[in-house]
């Protein structure tokens, strides 16, 4: 049974990210889920000056979020270019290496290449089949890369949306 959902996504970053965190686990308590947000297990008050060792300490704090979670919501927007965040690409592939579900969500349809197309032109070449760079734009028809859109489930809108595709797939 899915109870508690890890929130992966560049939402760390983000200006507010702890009131955005309390809000992505309002809204999931909304649908039956306990939210795990990775600023939860991240105190700024631990004893670490070392930019390495807090580095490493907030990684094993997330993976033990992770490994404490039943799925993963995921927010696989583009970030910073037009690929999703790629610490949250690292956490959805481990989520699936343990067997966990992900739901992950993007803010519009389309495929992968028609994503980057549409929101970062300059990146995108002459020809619809490679980038400005003339490598080959992965085309399957999918809304992300392939590793990405396979082994999960992608919801066209936000975390609302793609909770209420997990709470429709579980049946509840």
């Amino acid at each position: 049974m899915i109870r508690s959902l890890y929130l992966a996504g560049p939402d760390v970053f983000h200006p507010d990210a702890v009131a955005h965190g309390r809000r992505l686990k309002a809204l999931c308590a909304e649908f039956g889920f306990d939210g795990l947000f990775p600023l939860d297990a991240q105190v700024d008050d631990q004893p670490i000056d070392h930019p390495g060792e807090r580095a490493a300490w907030i990684y094993r704090a997330d993976i033990g979020l992770l490994d404490r979670a039943d799925a993963v919501l995921a927010n696989l927007d583009f970030f910073r270019g037009a690929e999703p965040d790629s610490g949250t690409c690292f956490e959805l592939g481990y989520a699936v290496a343990k067997g966990k579900p992900v739901y992950g969500y993007v803010p519009e349809s389309g495929t992968w290449a028609e994503r980057i197309r549409r929101r970062h032109p300059q990146l995108a070449g002459r020809d619809a089949a490679v980038d400005a760079d003339g490598w080959e734009l992965e085309e399957f028809g999918l809304p992300l890369n392939l590793m990405l859109a396979v082994p999960a489930t992608i919801v066209v809108g936000g975390p609302r949306e793609a909770l209420q595709r997990l709470r429709a797939d579980i049946g509840a």
